[in-house]
């Protein structure tokens, strides 16, 4: 199988997650995120609220994601055909969600109607935060930022990212991020829910390129519902070597 040609960005969904939901989805908080000492990278940002949240908690979020490259207006029609398109899931398959009783499907879209208006409003006063790219290649010099996350994509999308380009974009990721700063990569499992079978491979081939990888079961909230499984990677960092007098 050849995972060679670039994916398709129409064929991803563009959703519109609130800061609640990434801290429920990765582990984090928002003193955690207030407390970063530079820079958190959010790949694929889509129509999140991330970066216009986090900037009163006094982190820099730069979001990148290829249909950056498009109008706001554009981006918007795609973040509501995702939101219908995730009521519907919802609605067919309940046993993939969260228990109604812990995130009622109407007041879990409002939050991403919300969202979206957050985000609407902050690409137009901060353009810049906002860079049209796409992995396995992101136009960022190494160790730029002191958190990476990247939500809903390398493995939620197997038929864009097989094996190779998994861990491409899985060493990219690594590359932007300073030397004993975290990738977190949440979900490891595609849109039907079936985990992704090669995962232990991909690690290994991790492992030979000097990343280290942890599976992190992030507790249930509100937000989440359930427990979570999070790839957290980090690059190892080379023990400095001290000349002597021999």
């Amino acid at each position: 199988m050849s995972d060679r040609t670039a994916p398709a960005p129409a064929a991803v969904l563009v959703t519109s997650r609130p800061l609640d939901e990434y801290c429920g989805l990765f582990g984090l908080t928002r003193a955690a995120i207030a407390a970063l000492p530079g820079p958190l990278l959010d790949c694929p940002g889509g129509a999140a609220a991330l970066a216009a949240e986090a900037r009163p908690l006094g982190c820099r979020v730069i979001a990148t994601d290829p249909v950056y490259a498009r109008s706001t207006e554009e981006i918007s029609a795609r973040a509501l055909a995702a939101r219908a398109t995730m009521a519907a899931a919802m609605d067919a398959r309940p046993d993939l969600y969260p228990a109604r009783r812990h995130r009622p499907p109407d007041r879990y879209l409002r939050s991403w109607d919300r969202a979206h208006r957050l985000f609407a409003a902050d690409r137009a006063a901060h353009p810049g935060q906002y860079v049209a790219a796409a992995l396995p290649r992101l136009p960022f010099a190494d160790g730029t930022f002191a958190l990476t996350l990247s939500g809903y994509l390398v493995f939620a999308y197997p038929a864009l990212f097989g094996p190779e380009r998994q861990l491409a974009a899985l060493t990219e990721l690594v590359r932007v991020t300073v030397p004993g700063g975290e990738v977190r990569v949440h979900p490891l499992h595609d849109g039907a829910g079936r985990r992704t079978g090669h995962l232990d491979a991909v690690r290994r081939a991790l492992g030979a390129r000097r990343i280290t990888s942890e599976i992190r079961t992030v507790p249930s909230t509100e937000e989440t519902g359930r427990p979570r499984r999070v790839l957290v990677l980090r690059r190892v960092v080379r023990p400095e070597r001290h000349g002597g007098n021999g």
